[in-house]
């Protein structure tokens, strides 16, 4: 992978060559002019870079390839240079100091710099330090020349982004959720008892001659992983819900379409595909199954398009209005926007249900509901209950990161493997 070279390395190449050039007043170079050049570079030249390897077009992108290389072989030579001229310092001022301190000093440099000095000594050090001076100047500048070819390949990060765009689309496609919850609530207690306490009040709303005026609406917002679909599914099976005559549970997902958004509602009323093709044929039927009956609907995972087209979700909703007074709509989704565009749709205020990182503790809870699931008695795994603790600081409280990660956990509960994963990268 070529990202590892570009963040950490380049950027120690540019402060440390700042800090020599501070140091030798006297000396007259061109080397500032390169090293703000390559400061300014160094984001585009990481952007591009990690969208190489993320996207691998690489591959397919010979020219980019090839300056890679080049901006590889140019990190690379100035780093050496650098080395030795950090050695030579580091020589110079063992030199000051008593034999014997100088001997522990360089036996310790030695050992901590064996990959620097075994470079060194292959090509011979250079000894004079304005020599080095010029060295290190030519390979900056070397290094600047390769990186102001950055430019060059910038338009590849838009094809980078729209690739994973794509990538990402592709798998909601795939995305179903169903109204059956897999696991039990944990950490959303509170939340799920303030989304029950509003289905049960009545609409506040003076009903008059609105359209909707017998819908209520509320929508549950949160970042990806935050367990918007779990806490819906919880609310849709909980007895409170038996009270609605009708219950209607729809995925949206990235995939929208009116006609399949309303054949999915129908699906849900009467467990089965309806036959069925117009928009017409389908709203009418809608609106005749849903007449004066007080229908709780859930859509889930809402995502927003670029170009939002308000009649698509009127044309949903339109067979709504028959419904009993009291029906209330349910929709998560990962924006706030999402939920002013439905307001503005049914024509009411925005209400919002807004989902954050679980608690520590409640986060360490799902974690070891997952990590030990399965297991007769968790508390003879006390070793690896310590293991839980520091892991799951490193999970923000994402529930989704907390299910994943404790089945991850779950798979050996062996202390080696639980100390790997508490070592990685475990969010990557």
């Amino acid at each position: 992978m070529a990202e590892w070279f570009v963040g950490p390395i380049m950027e120690k190449i540019v402060d440390t060559c700042s800090d020599y050039l501070e140091e030798q007043v006297g000396w007259q170079t061109g080397m500032k002019k390169e090293l703000e050049s390559l400061r300014e570079n160094h984001p585009k030249i990481q952007a591009v870079v990690f969208a190489a390897n993320k996207a691998q077009i690489s591959d397919q992108n010979p020219a980019l390839n090839k300056w890679i290389w080049q901006l590889r072989n140019a990190i690379d030579e100035a780093d050496d240079v650098l080395d030795e001229f950090e050695y030579m310092k580091h020589k110079e001022q063992l030199t000051k100091n008593t034999e014997e301190t100088k001997k522990r000093k360089v036996t310790s440099f030695l050992f901590e710099s064996a990959r620097k000095i075994l470079r060194i000594g292959e090509r011979g050090l250079q000894r004079d330090p304005n020599l080095n001076l010029k060295r290190l100047e030519e390979a900056v500048q070397k290094l600047d020349k390769v990186s102001a070819d950055v430019t060059t390949f910038l338009h590849l990060l838009d094809s980078a982004k729209q690739e994973h765009k794509e990538q990402e689309v592709d798998f909601y496609k795939t995305r179903e959720t169903g109204s059956l919850p897999k696991n039990d609530l944990i950490g959303r207690g509170k939340d799920k008892e303030s989304v029950l306490q509003w289905l049960k009040k009545p609409s506040n709303e003076h009903r008059g001659t609105d359209f909707y005026r017998n819908i209520s609406l509320l929508s549950i917002v949160g970042h990806g992983g935050m367990g918007k679909t779990t806490l819906l599914q919880h609310i849709y099976e909980d007895e409170m819900t038996k009270e609605f005559e009708c219950k209607m549970w729809v995925c949206v997902s990235n995939t929208f379409d009116v006609k399949r958004v309303i054949a999915d509602m129908l699906e849900s009323l009467k467990k089965k595909k309806p036959d069925l093709d117009s928009l017409d044929a389908l709203q009418g039927k809608l609106k005749k199954v849903v007449m004066s009956k007080r229908f709780l609907l859930v859509l889930d995972d809402v995502w927003e398009e670029e170009e939002w087209d308000k009649s698509k979700w009127e044309n949903v909703l339109a067979p709504l209005v028959s419904g009993g007074f009291g029906s209330k709509i349910l929709v998560s989704s990962r924006t706030d926007s999402i939920a002013l565009i439905f307001a503005k749709v049914i024509k009411k205020k925005k209400e919002i249900v807004k989902l954050d990182g679980l608690e520590e503790d409640e986060c360490l809870q799902l974690l070891n509901s997952h990590a030990f699931a399965g297991v007769e008695n968790p508390n003879d795994y006390e070793n690896l209950g310590v293991i839980t603790q520091d892991i799951v600081k490193k999970l923000l409280g994402s529930p989704l990161a907390a299910k994943v990660i404790g089945g991850i956990l779950n798979d050996d509960l062996d202390e080696r493997h639980w100390r790997t994963v508490l070592e990685s990268n475990l969010l990557d």
